[in-house]
């Protein structure tokens, strides 16, 4: 009956042990899959920013005239649409090859269109006549939708007066327009050689009627030799003039009666001839195209050798063509731009990054003309016998690459190249900055700052709890430092970036001089109780730490009082006016001290904790067999105790570590969330996390910035993996290593 009774508990414990077993692998298998997954959901997410552009479509199309001077498309590339010398306007339906309307602007008065230019972000047109007449045109579409949701789309053309430019009726061989801010319309024509300028004001008389005022000039009197070509920015605030000796004239014309030269560039290469040249969205960058099919770019930098600030320098240089620049076409609504050769090759460029988005040879013919979509998400290539060919393109994300995520770029605007993390902007001709580099450098800044504060005092409280304290102490100092991992990292950073930042900033001299005070208030408290017999019989030996805790609180005090004095004799009466005229550094606030003392104290719990577990952890016979050789208490800790117990230590050093990588709202609270590489402890940081807590709920679902956060989880998720994997590797050694002691 006993055999029985064993038997069947035998296999009952059998059983449980079995299913136990079954339990803790389906647990362990669906951790790992869960962490991977999510891993992989995050890469999934930021990978279509490496996804090369797409080509959705093409649409090849004919123009029956041969007199073309311009050519386009509406917003969703459904019409096509070609202006002629005589102004007829021929509409063409890109998907049937179909002129489904022809109109004819009878308001020339017999003249013929000889150039012609456009702002196709508002759609206007602007051409010049044979005769010394210019004058604008407006083409919008409006859409209206059939039952099955397809499209009609009707063009509206709005036609202004002709306006007489030039008083000896020359050709105006080139043409160009703007509108700025203000509304007020500025017009810049070649007539003969001669560039002339006008702006059309419109003001109120006294009797309330309103007239257009005229305000001209004559740019030719400030450059002397023969001009070729020249770009107007879309402000009306500056011109850009090439001459026939390839040089480049920078005009601001923001005052109309006093326009000046205001730089002069000469060509990157003297053996070539530059043939086309354009603005960027947002004027601070021209494009500039050469005979030998070189592109580069010059942007206005800021400098200090120059008199007004900034210099025009040579910002980007882009893959060659193979042929002679014929027609560049900047986008409405980002940094890229098409450009085309007279051997039938388009490039696609994006220019912060310098990147060949896409190229193409669909004919071996000369390209004429090439025109951006509306949207930016197609082109429309007129050749140079009249076929026009459009071509769908998928391409959401050309801003981001390895180049513009980690290494130095040269941004509009700037002196030098940087690292630099601005998402957005107040237009669409802002310049993402999406560089991860100064976020990682925060990250690992934090970090340090956090463990420079967090691991000496753990590691000693640990040391000190397990092997200097009275038993009956040990476990309530346990208590009350696990009971500081309770308190939510919210409420840490609140109390931080509102309370302790102001403090410090306000008695930071005293701040500094509190280290050196608390280390002589130890330092009595130690004599104190050695000399003084009566503490030793207060105090018992295990129960010091109730002396010292009165001296530091008494060393604060000291540190705040004296702290005044010390800024008035050291540094003038104001530390902060000290450090920027003297050592150039700017205080701030929310600063890397008060990061380290913030997250030193979220992340001091965790590495006491383990570290304190693995110091009781150490077998008794050790400590013993050390003191009775004679070693002391200090020497048996750190020769016996501190080695025996490293594995463990070292892995609650590498897990608070990965505590503090990944902290996110003590960041967000105590430090100014400013993105820069800067290890001065005066200044603050951006970590990947905060950041990622900052940008995702402006993040437009799906768009370029929401993909690089994902990009950005993810380094945060392999630096995680990565410390915690080496912090494994290093522990099984030690382990290994003191195993046997």
């Amino acid at each position: 009956m006993k055999v029985n009774i064993f038997k069947s508990a035998h296999k009952r414990a059998l059983f449980f042990d079995k299913l136990a077993k079954a339990i803790i692998n389906v647990g362990g298998i669906t951790v790992i899959v869960a962490v991977v997954g999510m891993l992989g959901f995050i890469l999934l997410e930021g990978l279509p920013l490496v996804y090369d552009i797409a080509v959705e479509g093409s649409n090849k199309v004919t123009a029956n005239k041969s007199n073309i001077v311009f050519s386009g498309m509406d917003e969703y590339q459904k019409t096509a649409y070609v202006f002629t010398d005589s102004l007829t306007i021929d509409f063409i339906n890109l998907e049937q090859n179909l002129i489904t309307e022809t109109k004819n602007l009878n308001k020339l008065e017999g003249r013929k269109v000889v150039s012609f230019s456009n702002d196709l972000e508002q759609q206007n047109f602007i051409y010049g006549l044979d005769s010394g007449f210019i004058s604008t045109l407006n083409l919008k579409f409006s859409t209206t939708f059939n039952k099955d949701n397809s499209r009609n789309i009707f063009p509206k053309i709005t036609f202004s007066k002709l306006l007489k430019i030039d008083s000896l009726d020359r050709n105006i061989s080139k043409v160009a327009y703007s509108i700025n801010e203000e509304g007020v319309p500025t017009f810049a024509a070649l007539a003969g050689n001669e560039l002339i300028l006008i702006s059309v004001l419109e003001s109120e008389s006294l009797f309330g009627d309103e007239e257009e005022i005229e305000i001209r000039a004559n740019l030719s009197n400030i450059i002397s030799n023969p001009i070729i070509d020249f770009v107007l920015d879309s402000d009306g605030m500056q011109l850009a003039v090439l001459d026939k000796n390839n040089s480049l004239y920078f005009i601001d014309i923001s005052d109309k009666e006093n326009i000046e030269i205001i730089e002069t560039v000469k060509n990157q290469n003297p053996k070539t001839d530059i043939t086309c040249i354009k603005y960027l969205i947002g004027n601070q960058s021209l494009i500039v195209g050469d005979s030998e099919g070189n592109v580069y770019s010059l942007t206005k930098m800021l400098s200090d050798k120059s008199e007004n600030g900034w210099k025009i320098k040579v910002s980007h240089k882009f893959t060659s063509l193979a042929g002679s620049v014929t027609s560049i076409s900047p986008s409405s609504r980002r940094k890229d731009f098409l450009v085309a050769n007279n051997r039938g090759e388009i490039n696609l460029y994006y220019l912060t990054s310098e990147r060949l988005l896409y190229s193409s040879k669909d004919r071996d013919l000369s390209i004429d003309e090439i025109t951006f979509a509306p949207k930016g998400d197609g082109f429309l290539t007129r050749y140079s016998d009249n076929k026009l060919v459009n071509i769908v393109i998928d391409n959401p994300h050309p801003e981001p690459s390895l180049k513009t995520l980690f290494a130095k770029i040269q941004y509009e605007g700037y002196q030098d190249k940087e690292y630099l993390w601005q998402s957005t902007g107040g237009d669409d001709s802002f310049e993402p900055k999406l560089s991860l580099t100064p976020l990682i450098f925060g990250t690992l800044k934090g970090t340090f700052y956090a463990m420079l504060f967090a691991i000496p005092l753990a590691l000693l409280g640990a040391l000190y709890t397990s092997t200097f304290s009275h038993p009956s102490l040990r476990h309530k100092i346990k208590h009350v430092v696990e009971l500081m991992a309770a308190l939510p990292s919210v409420v840490i950073g609140f109390i931080a970036g509102l309370w302790l930042a102001p403090i410090i900033e306000r008695n930071l001299p005293g701040f500094v001089l509190l280290f050196f005070v608390e280390l002589l208030m130890i330092i009595i408290s130690v004599m104190l109780w050695q000399r003084v017999e009566i503490l030793q019989k207060i105090f018992k030996r295990g129960y010091e730490i109730f002396l010292l805790i009165p001296l530091l609180i008494l060393g604060v005090w000291i540190s705040i009082e004296l702290g005044p004095y010390l800024e008035m004799i050291f540094f003038g009466g104001d530390y902060r006016i000290w450090l920027t005229e003297s050592l150039n550094i700017n205080y701030d606030q929310r600063n890397s001290i008060v990061v380290g003392f913030a997250m030193g104290f979220a992340v001091i719990p965790i590495i006491f904790t383990i570290a304190e577990d693995s110091l009781s952890s150490v077998p008794q016979h050790l400590s013993s067999a050390s003191l009775a050789l004679g070693a002391s208490k200090w020497q048996t800790a750190i020769r016996v105790v501190l080695p025996t117990a490293s594995p463990g230590i070292f892995s609650a050093i590498m897990i608070g570590f990965g505590r503090a990588i990944g902290e996110t709202m003590i960041l967000l609270m105590a430090t100014g969330n400013t993105p820069i590489m800067d290890i001065d402890i005066f200044n603050g940081m951006r970590t990947l996390a905060a950041n990622i807590a900052v940008e995702i709920p402006e993040a437009p679902h799906l768009g370029t910035l929401y993909r690089v956060l994902f990009i950005s989880a993810a380094l945060l998720f392999i630096l995680t993996f990565i410390v915690n994997t080496i912090a494994e590797i290093v522990r099984q050694r030690l382990r290994k290593k003191y195993m046997h002691i």
